[in-house]
């Protein structure tokens, strides 16, 4: 693969100021200098083995294994013949130093409070874990979850790991479709759901969409339902049960199933927003030691630290970051169940404020989101507790990077921006908070244990510093995807196909001159015009370089003449006075001077807002449709604001009424 660049790009990405560890944290932090880093570094590559044995081995483990990797190329076994519990390392493994420390502080959309202890939450899946048993459930069955971000689901997901059975979460937002689908490929016998969700001040029901899911999943024996709203439901005699009679009369205790390392512990189907969703699956004890060591060093976490990880449970920033990494790190780990807008654009600092958090883990798009809206509302705000900040999801554009750094961090709190994927299980690429020089852009080094590269598709070869490529990895890692549920052969020919002996992201990157590694997007978000290739983040970039600009998506549409012309859509900060006609001129000639007149949009739309996920994914293949005037047929049940689209549209006619439609910029 190449992906053109200009020189002038180079020349900028090569000239952002760095920002090293400030003294303060470096001198508290567990990896503290960049020799301290290389040196971790270097021994994980020289000695893989040891090192990753060496961090296992601050777990607790039933049997220890007999071998940490057994490789066979493209399937890895991590740790074979080791036994473990994921949910006894959460949760028992801290009773000793920890067992009356909050575990999980829970604020929900309306008013509602709730904490509790580690003890306290080893009771509540003990409980929950021997319900399940109660209704048949043993090791190895698949159970789906359907359910708000709400204490239950954190104990149901605990209780699943603790007994054995593997767990399906799936985002709140889904449609019967979607969900029917997921129910059905993991051959779930029992879900939990609830009544209803909150979101907004609306009630959004979700037993309704279940059972109408159920309709076509016949494997399913039983339906838990939480009361989370009071909603008044129908309940399907022998078949559901209240959450409450599921705990009824039963033990909290429940000794934890020892697993084999191999042991599927979880799947998670990857968004429908990116095409046929597929059933990533992870192991027991490779995940556990990935989330356990990622989250330890990346945060620099510690178990006095109140952390915050945005992110639904629905997605595997929350599986991770959520549930499973901080809790193997004794953390106190805080979700909110609403939006960040609800009440008011502040509610997310008002959540700092009052609960002293020190770790806030979130989205470029969430971050662009806040700039939008406006300092006002920061301004307010004591968020003196931050020590960290994090970004997820996407590459965090040097703007909204030091935004993030400057009125959120107070200019004192490191930024981890972070590159991972659903099927690596754990982060592999940030900047170590205490050790790496942060570059505004830029995801920084691979951790330790990670391999990185970036080549060629055509030739396989590494491609020089500067020069964007395909991102991939080298070596097996303990937290990687064991496979594609029910689909082997897919798992092979798109993971392991394209490159050889290497895993292949689908990510596109560039090294810089200090071997800082740069996200330029997906390698199949390429837009080609007139033969060039280019990256649509590079592009998205340089137009949110612009003071005025909040955030930005651009698509590729036909275009005879070029091939495929370049349509962005973009959305203003609130402030912005200037006249559209000027601020379109001047956006132009940002990505002219940024990127270069190859990479100038044919047709530029300023909308309210961008159609997004409840996840901050931005879904750009309705931007996709919207540009060519297509009818939408795909699956918008995800969609966080369905009024975006019509405005869009709207927008779009309105364009077109006036002729703008048709304005060649990149003449």
């Amino acid at each position: 693969m190449s992906i053109n660049e200009s020189q002038t790009r180079d020349t900028l990405l090569n000239e952002i100021k760095i920002y090293p560890p400030s003294k303060n944290f470096s001198d508290h932090a567990r990896i503290n200098s960049m020799d301290q880093y290389e040196e971790i570094y270097r021994h994980s590559m020289e000695q893989p083995d040891q090192f990753w044995a060496h961090i296992a081995g601050e777990l607790h483990w039933m049997q220890t294994w007999k071998s940490v990797l057994t490789w066979k190329e493209p399937y890895a076994k991590w740790f074979l013949e080791g036994k473990t519990n994921v949910s006894y390392n959460c949760l028992d493994r801290h009773l000793p130093h920890y067992a009356e420390k909050t575990a999980l502080i829970w604020q929900g959309e309306p008013d509602e409070k709730r904490q509790l202890s580690y003890r306290e939450l080893l009771q509540a899946v003990c409980q929950f874990s021997n319900g399940l048993k109660k209704l048949g459930i043993k090791k190895g069955d698949c159970i789906t979850l359907y359910m708000p971000l709400i204490p239950e689901l954190i104990i149901a997901v605990l209780a699943c790991a603790r007994l054995g059975s593997i767990h399906n979460v799936v985002f709140g937002g889904y449609s019967v479709q979607a969900l029917e689908s997921r129910i059905q490929d993991s051959n779930s016998k029992l879900v939990i759901t609830a009544d209803a969700a909150y979101r907004r001040g609306k009630i959004i029901p979700l037993k309704q969409v279940m059972d109408e899911a159920l309709l076509s999943c016949p494997l399913v024996e039983k339906v838990i339902v939480y009361q989370r709203t009071q909603t008044e439901i129908p309940l399907k005699a022998h078949r559901d049960i209240g959450w409450h009679d599921v705990i009824a009369e039963v033990s909290d205790f429940c000794p934890a199933e020892p697993m084999d390392s191999e042991d599927t512990l979880f799947i998670l189907y990857t968004s429908g927003s990116t095409g046929e969703p597929k059933g990533i699956f992870h192991s027991t004890g490779g995940y556990m030691v990935g989330a356990y060591y990622t989250s330890k060093i990346v945060f620099d976490l510690k178990p006095e630290d109140v952390y915050w990880c945005t992110a639904d449970v629905g997605w595997i920033t929350g599986h991770t970051y959520v549930v499973y990494g901080p809790l193997l790190n004794a953390a106190t780990v805080f979700i909110y169940e609403g939006a960040p807008d609800w009440p008011k654009p502040d509610r997310f600092w008002q959540l700092i404020e009052e609960y002293k958090v020190n770790i806030f883990y979130t989205a470029p798009t969430a971050i662009r989101s806040f700039m939008k809206w406006g300092n006002e509302w920061v301004d307010k705000k004591d968020l003196s507790s931050l020590r960290l900040l994090g970004s997820v999801g996407e590459p965090l554009n040097p703007e909204a990077w030091l935004w993030y750094f400057e009125k959120i961090g107070n200019k004192q709190c490191p930024i981890v921006d972070t590159w991972w994927q659903t099927e690596t299980g754990a982060i592999m690429i940030a900047s170590i908070p205490g050790a790496i020089p942060t570059k505004p852009g830029s995801v920084a080094k691979p951790l330790p244990g990670v391999e990185v590269d970036i080549v060629d598709t055509a030739t396989g070869l590494s491609v020089e510093q500067g020069k964007g490529g395909a991102l991939i990895i080298r070596r097996p890692w303990p937290s990687m995807l064991r496979g594609i549920w029910n689909d082997p052969k897919r798992y092979e020919s798109q993971y392991w196909g394209k490159v050889p002996h290497a895993y292949f992201s689908g990510d596109g990157a560039r090294f810089d001159t200090e071997n800082y590694i740069w996200i330029i997007g997906r390698t199949d978000d390429v837009i080609k015009v007139s033969g060039h290739r280019l990256g649509s983040a590079e592009i998205e970039a340089a137009l949110d370089s612009y003071p005025a600009v909040a955030e930005s998506a651009v698509v590729p549409i036909p275009d005879k003449i070029t091939g495929q012309s370049i349509v962005a859509f973009v959305v203003l900060n609130n402030d912005v006075k200037k006249p559209k006609a000027t601020l379109k001129a001047e956006l132009i000639n940002q990505v002219r001077v940024t990127i270069g007149a190859i990479a100038l949009p044919k047709r530029l739309i300023f909308t309210v807002a961008l159609p997004k996920t409840r996840s901050g994914k931005i879904m750009r293949r309705l931007l996709q449709d919207i540009a060519v005037n297509r009818e939408i047929e795909q699956d918008t049940s995800t969609l966080e604001d369905f009024s975006v689209l019509k405005q869009i549209q709207e927008q779009q006619m309105q364009e077109q009424q006036n002729g703008e439609s048709n304005n060649h910029y990149a003449e």
